[in-house]
């Protein structure tokens, strides 16, 4: 039953005191079988109203409203929870979906909605290219081995990079530079498998590194009996010290399967899962806008730590 600490601080700053709009906050992770919330703060100065709702997801968001103009904005996370992920999952997918390809039956497909839609144009077929790879030629493919497959060929064709800019790369411009962020990979993995015809939604949050934490608690070994899983588990995370984004696929029998490409690894071991989304712009953690002149803004500072253990606040 590990325990878990997220510190999040994000600082907004500004050449001269500004006024600000609205704010939305997607900082706090949902209860869950895998995940239990112990406690939350949230600190915000200026000092604003906050009101709480759930989006059509059901996240939980965080609106803030500013009557006070400043030079700084900040905005300061603090999270608890007992994290249930394993480090060996085991997917009991029904027997009609552990071969590739299946249909969902007609009561699922409902519910996934647009989830298994292509939202980026691919007007030669690159990505489908690019998925259909994977597939044994002439023949029904293991379900569970195609997934691993792409989630690992990401995490070992693509290099990871950090970018702090709004939005995220189409899938196009990630296969064309052969990189991107988290939220970029993310997006590649969910158009090559909706490709497929599977249905996957973007998720957003935080990954906790053992190799960063000096109390660490978790072994961050995710398998799901591929050697090839332990070997990725055993390679340097990234990711970790920053918001985190990855993706979720459907799998009948075992419902939503977590799937990081940053890292190659299947399973929600060291996963804090915040938000999930159809797609990224709708899990985006920190939004909202200032009211000055249009070179007001100085620069932002993002600062996340994640721990096991108990820590002071």
């Amino acid at each position: 039953m590990p325990k878990l600490i997220v510190k999040h601080s994000t600082v907004y700053r500004y050449r001269q005191p500004v006024g600000f709009g609205e704010h939305r906050l997607m900082f706090r992770p949902r209860d869950s079988h895998d995940m239990r919330v112990i406690d939350t703060s949230l600190s915000i100065t200026p000092a604003a109203e906050i009101r709480w709702m759930h989006d059509v997801f059901s996240n939980s968001i965080a609106v803030a409203r500013f009557h006070e103009q400043a030079e700084e904005l900040r905005f300061e996370s603090r999270i608890v929870i007992e994290h249930f992920g394993l480090d060996t999952p085991v997917f009991n997918v029904d027997e009609f979906a552990q071969t590739f390809p299946f249909c969902y039956d007609a009561d699922e497909a409902a519910d996934l909605g647009r989830c298994d839609e292509r939202h980026y144009a691919d007007p030669q077929r690159r990505i489908d290219e690019w998925a259909r790879s994977f597939l044994d030629q002439g023949m029904n493919s293991n379900t569970q081995d195609v997934l691993f497959q792409i989630n690992l060929a990401i995490n070992r064709q693509f290099a990871y990079q950090r970018r702090y800019s709004v939005g995220v790369q189409t899938p196009l411009e990630t296969l064309n530079l052969g990189s991107g962020t988290c939220r970029d990979l993310a997006v590649f993995m969910m158009e090559a498998v909706r490709s497929l015809g599977f249905a996957a939604r973007f998720v957003s949050g935080y990954l906790y590194d053992p190799a960063l934490d000096g109390n660490a608690m978790l072994s961050g070994s995710q398998s799901d009996g591929n050697s090839q899983t332990q070997e990725s588990a055993n390679a340097p995370v990234q990711g970790a010290g920053d918001t985190h984004a990855w993706v979720q696929i459907y799998l009948p029998g075992a419902g939503w399967v977590e799937y990081d490409p940053t890292n190659g690894l299947v399973g929600g071991a060291n996963l804090i899962r915040v938000a999930v989304a159809r797609d990224p712009s709708q899990a985006i953690p920190l939004q909202g806008t200032y009211i000055g002149p249009s070179d007001a803004y100085e620069d932002m500072q993002v600062d996340v730590e994640v721990s096991s253990g108990e820590a002071s606040s």
